[in-house]
C-alpha cells in the first residue's frame, strides 16, 4: 500500500497520538519516505477532498478522509492482529500498513471472525480505536 491508502492511515494514526495539523516530517518518519515525498502525496489528497494541507503546518484529515482512514485503521489492525498472533512475524505493524489498503473490509471482517481472543477463544472485536482487540462479551 503505497499509495494514498498508507498515507491516510499514517495520518489518522498519528492524529491520535498527537493534535492536527500533522507535520510531514512526522508522516515521512513514519511511513520512511522523504519529506518532499509526502508533501507531494499530501497536497494530491488536498486536492481529493480527504485531508486539509498547509505548507509548512502540515496536514488535517477532512470528514470524507477521516471515514476512509477509520475503514482503513480496522483493517490495519485486524491484518496486524493476524500477522504477530498467526504468522508470529516480527515486524507485524509496518507488514499491516503495506497491505492494509489492499484487502477489502469484507475480507478483513471474516478473518477477524477467525481470530480467536488470545484468553477465551471468543471472536475479535475491532473497534478503530486502538491495535489491541477486544471481547464481545464483556464479562
Amino acid at each position: 500500500m503505497r499509495g494514498a491508502p498508507q498515507y491516510l492511515l499514517a495520518i489518522y494514526i498519528t492524529q491520535h497520538r498527537q493534535d492536527p495539523p500533522i507535520p510531514s516530517g512526522a508522516i515521512a518518519e513514519m511511513l520512511d519516505r522523504s519529506p518532499a515525498a509526502v508533501t507531494e502525496m499530501c497536497q494530491r489528497l488536498g486536492e481529493k477532498g480527504l485531508v486539509t494541507y498547509e505548507p509548512y503546518e502540515g496536514v488535517t484529515l477532512t470528514e470524507s478522509g477521516r471515514e476512509r482512514a477509520m475503514t482503513l485503521h480496522e483493517t490495519y489492525v485486524t491484518v496486524s492482529w493476524f500477522f504477530r498472533g498467526v504468522l508470529e512475524l516480527d515486524d507485524y505493524e509496518s507488514e499491516a500498513m503495506e497491505v492494509a489498503g489492499l484487502v477489502s473490509p469484507a475480507v478483513a471482517e471474516r478473518l477477524a471472525d477467525t481470530l480467536p481472543h488470545p484468553d477465551s477463544g471468543a471472536r475479535l472485536e475491532i473497534d478503530g480505536t486502538d491495535d489491541a482487540p477486544t471481547d464481545n462479551d464483556p464479562t
